[in-house]
């Protein structure tokens, strides 16, 4: 039950590497970080219970921090937008969660499909939205270890796709310049234009991708 307590473990190391270029391995931490931070907000969220109180992750401080809040904030708003699309997404891709293979498969066969036409911020949103829904899903199901499942492959399906589109823009701060305006009137366009040209897709991958798990 230890799935999302690593986040405080990276908290310390991540926080320098936003002042310098990010390798590749820190990127992928980072990335890693990120979702055990959205999942434990997810599950609060969903008032999922944990047997230990004390697994429940803290928020990375420092420049993680900054992200971590606009990553979920960008979360919230996609979410809304298309709240059927990542709820109850085990039984959307009609998926057994008592199989590490199949959950891995499951989630890395989205992933791909999201990013088939290129790699846009609202489309890394939605990667973290999947992972979250898909591990809200598992503990509910009696299934916590598929969190951390969930998480190392979300990292490893980074540091194969992610890693050189998050080099060129300097790592995952280049998020906060998604967040530019905090007029309610001017909610996050570039959000709704990703979910518009992508979001029927997804919930439609959902249906069709993996019919016979």
């Amino acid at each position: 039950m230890e799935v999302l307590r690593r986040s405080s473990v990276f908290a310390a190391e991540v926080m320098e590497v936003f002042d310098r270029s990010p390798t590749d391995k820190e990127l992928v931490s980072q990335a890693k970080a990120l979702c055990r931070d959205y999942i434990n907000s997810r599950l609060i969220r969903a008032g999922v219970s944990w047997s230990k109180p004390e697994c429940n992750a803290s928020v990375p401080g420092g420049k993680l921090a900054e992200v971590s809040t606009i990553l979920l904030r960008l979360g919230d708003e996609l979410e809304y937008i298309r709240p059927n699309v990542y709820r109850n997404i085990a039984r959307q891709l009609n998926i057994s969660l008592h199989s590490e293979t199949v959950v891995t498969d499951a989630f890395l066969a989205v992933a791909a499909q999201i990013f088939t036409a290129g790699i846009t911020w609202g489309k890394v949103v939605s990667l973290y939205a999947v992972a979250a829904g898909l591990a809200v899903d598992c503990v509910r199901h009696a299934q916590p270890a598929m969190v951390h499942t969930i998480v190392d492959c979300l990292g490893e399906f980074v540091r194969k796709t992610l890693v050189t589109w998050l080099k060129r823009r300097g790592g995952w701060a280049d998020i906060t310049k998604c967040v530019v305006n905090t007029d309610p009137s001017l909610r996050s366009h570039w959000l709704v234009a990703a979910v518009c040209s992508f979001g029927h897709f997804l919930k439609a991958i959902f249906f069709v991708l993996l019919p016979e798990r």
